[in-house]
C-alpha cells in the first residue's frame, strides 16, 4: 500500500526562508523507506493557527491525503501552536499515539515530556504533530511508525478482520 501523505512545516523563520527544514527532509525519508509513502503536497506555514488550520484543512479535504505529519510548533513557547490549530481542525483524537511517542522519548531524555504534540483523526487522514528538530523527529516517528500501517488501514477504512 502507497500512503498519500503531506508534510506540514510550522515555522515562522522557515516560511520566510531564513532557515532549511530539515525536519520536513526527514520525514521525507521515514515516509519514503521505511512506511512506503509518496510525499503528495509539501507546504510551510508560519506559527499562526489560522495558516496552520488552513492548510490541514486543505490536505486532508483537497489533497486527500491519508496522512498528514507536522513538524513545528509542539514545545512550550507562546509561538508553538499546532497542538491546538490541530484540535480545531480534527474530529477525534489517538491520544496512545501521542503518549506513545512521548513515553519512547522520555526513556532516553526527560525533556521529551515537553512535546505537546497530538495525533488525530479529520475525516479518513491520520494527522501526527512531531517536534521541530530532525532528531525530535526521527525519535517520535519511530516510536509509532510499525503501529502506523494499521492505524492507516483503520482511518482510511480498509483494515479488514
Amino acid at each position: 500500500m502507497v500512503w498519500k501523505t503531506a508534510i506540514l512545516t510550522a515555522s515562522d523563520k522557515g516560511s520566510r526562508g531564513e532557515r532549511e527544514d530539515t525536519s520536513a527532509q526527514v520525514i521525507r525519508e521515514l515516509v519514503e523507506e521505511e512506511l512506503g509513502g509518496e510525499i503528495i503536497e509539501y507546504r510551510i506555514v508560519p506559527d499562526e493557527p489560522d495558516e496552520i488550520i488552513a492548510a490541514l484543512i486543505e490536505m486532508t479535504d483537497y489533497f486527500q491525503a491519508d496522512l498528514v505529519l507536522t513538524t513545528g510548533g509542539t514545545e512550550l513557547a507562546i509561538r508553538d501552536v499546532t497542538p491546538e490549530a490541530t484540535r480545531r481542525v480534527i474530529e477525534r483524537e489517538v491520544p496512545g499515539m501521542a503518549e506513545a511517542m512521548r513515553y519512547s522519548v522520555m526513556q532516553k531524555n526527560p525533556a521529551g515530556m515537553l512535546f505537546r504534540g497530538i495525533v488525530g483523526i479529520r475525516g479518513r487522514t491520520l494527522i501526527v504533530n512531531l517536534p521541530g528538530t530532525p532528531k525530535g523527529v526521527h525519535e517520535n516517528l519511530a516510536a509509532i511508525m510499525d503501529q502506523l500501517p494499521e492505524a492507516l488501514l483503520m482511518v482510511t477504512g480498509q483494515f479488514r478482520l
